[in-house]
């Protein structure tokens, strides 16, 4: 029973930061919001290669100030002469469309264009994507709930749940305030990142329920750390496993997977954060006890 170190004691202070890291994305996500990608605002999204390396990202953006284009972003993609184009108008409304814009394009810069890549979503389509997105978070947090509701106490439930939405807000909030665009990629990214804290949560859990049960004159919160010391090994070896084969999509999995890859990393760092400084406190705060767990047992 000897704790290597006392996590309870930052408990408080962890939680004023969560709260305020929180607030932030709260406040950035309903004034800034999301830069949402061409699944979830519509529009078409153009990966081109051009010969002439000396071309810059505002020759292309010169080249496509085309009126009937909307609102155009341009960024430079993977290697030199690689350009992600973005724009709201659909491509698909005029099939001769794409290769007229490459004629216009090519004439402009005066070099060859190859269109690696052409995408394009519709308003109806990205508007249905975006809810389907919003419906399987919603379903996986409600999932989450409903087990740990019968896996453990309501408390336990209480805490994990926190721990989850604690998780998500924080994500997509440095989502907002850096403007790194959401597409469908990121969602999935959030929903294994719901699974990936969970799993970590629960394993606290199961051990703070056993040594509560074992342990009856101690108090939770010193429960709480000797729960979470005899798992921190497991905890430890896992996510630095898991971000380590992360930081190497991120690196080298190239352009399309950066975005995906990074809302892992925050969702692994933050996950495993929350598990032991968000979940376990609720339990204190809540006066778990053994005599809790008989009741409820009996019950």
């Amino acid at each position: 029973m000897n704790n290597k170190i006392n996590f309870s004691t930052y408990f408080k202070t962890a939680n004023i930061l969560s709260l305020i890291a929180v607030l932030v994305s709260i406040l950035f996500l309903f004034l800034k919001g999301l830069n949402y990608g061409v699944d979830f605002k519509g529009g078409t999204l153009l990966e081109i290669r051009i010969e002439n390396k000396n071309i810059q990202i505002q020759d292309i953006r010169s080249a496509l100030n085309i009126q009937e284009l909307g609102d155009v972003n341009v960024k430079q993609f993977g290697k030199e002469g690689d350009f992600l184009i973005k724009f709201e108008k659909n491509a698909n409304e005029n099939k001769k469309f794409i290769s007229e814009l490459k004629n216009i394009i090519s004439q402009k810069i005066g070099s060859d264009v190859n269109f690696r890549r052409v995408e394009s979503v519709g308003p109806k389509v990205s508007s249905e994507l975006l809810k389907q997105g919003l419906t399987a978070i919603a379903l996986a947090l409600s999932a989450m709930l409903f087990y740990i509701w019968i896996r453990f106490e309501w408390q336990f439930s209480l805490g994990a749940i926190i721990a989850l939405v604690h998780d998500i807000i924080i994500t997509l909030g440095i989502f907002s305030i850096f403007s790194f665009e959401v597409n469908l990629s990121i969602v999935a990214a959030v929903l294994t990142i719901v699974g990936y804290s969970m799993n970590d949560t629960v394993v606290i859990f199961d051990r703070i329920r056993e040594n509560l049960l074992k342990y009856s004159k101690i108090k939770t919160n010193e429960i709480a750390d000797i729960s979470v010391n005899e798992t921190l090994s497991r905890t430890i070896i896992t996510s630095l496993t898991t971000l380590l084969a992360l930081f190497s999509i991120f690196i080298l999995g190239g352009e399309i997977l950066k975005g995906f890859s990074f809302a892992m990393i925050l969702g692994v760092i933050i996950g495993t954060y929350s598990s032991i400084f968000v979940a376990s406190p609720v339990l204190n705060y809540f006066k778990v006890t053994q005599k809790t767990l008989l009741k409820d047992d009996d019950i």
